[in-house]
């Protein structure tokens, strides 16, 4: 019988699923062949679906599932691959905007933990600065990826309007990053050094959220 993780190894085990993905994906491709296909579209659906889990990977995700699709054992098909994920970000992304609209903004009330003003204040602020495309914005944002379709359904915006930005957003995203990963994944230099990628693709995505932070600041 499995024993349940305690928070700490919970926390340890993301992180070096992060940092080692395509490893892991090598793994689950190797284990579970097409039902890859599935599991990847319910990790891009729960990171973008539920304002519970923006500890999920994303781009990481995405440029490493590219990454290993290229490799010709992995039998599996991009282009499905990116059609099914794009469809995977935007019902994620019109499911949290329903959750949103339908809790509302006691959800922020201090009750759940895991659901901090903090995160709301700041989506706001994106929203305030940016209007609309915040939600292609923040596609590209780890965190406010996920606060923002929940944040424009509890009022911000009407369905008609976020459902034009849902969708580019999430062709935008899905297709850069997992392009990406197909096309440049394979190199020798970021295949050999393939964590470290990891961490810039990691490093480049907080650059907006820190260097408004900074921005604030002065």
């Amino acid at each position: 019988m499995l024993k349940p993780l305690n928070a700490l190894e919970f926390i340890q085990t993301m992180i070096d699923f992060v940092l080692h993905i395509d490893k892991h994906l090598v793994e689950i491709v190797s284990e579970y062949s097409t039902w890859t296909y599935l599991i990847l579209f319910i990790i891009i659906f729960a990171e973008t679906g539920f304002v519970v889990t923006p500890f999920l990977p994303g781009d990481s995700l995405l440029f490493a599932a590219g990454a290993i699709i290229a490799r010709p054992e992995s039998g599996l098909n991009i282009f499905f691959m990116g059609l099914l994920l794009i469809a995977a970000a935007v019902l994620g992304d019109m499911a949290n905007y329903h959750i949103g609209d339908y809790i509302g903004p006691k959800a922020f009330s201090g009750k759940y933990k895991l659901l901090k003003k903090e995160y709301l204040e700041k989506t706001q602020h994106f929203y305030d600065k940016h209007g609309g495309k915040t939600i292609i914005y923040a596609r590209f944002v780890p965190i406010v990826r996920t606060f923002a379709p929940f944040i424009a359904g509890i009022g911000t915006m009407s369905y008609a309007r976020f459902a034009s930005y849902n969708v580019v957003g999430g062709v935008a995203w899905v297709s850069s990053f997992l392009f990406l990963g197909y096309f440049f994944g394979g190199l020798p230099l970021i295949k050999d050094n393939f964590t470290y990628v990891i961490f810039a693709i990691i490093l480049i995505s907080l650059i907006p959220p820190l260097f408004e932070v900074l921005r604030k600041k002065k």
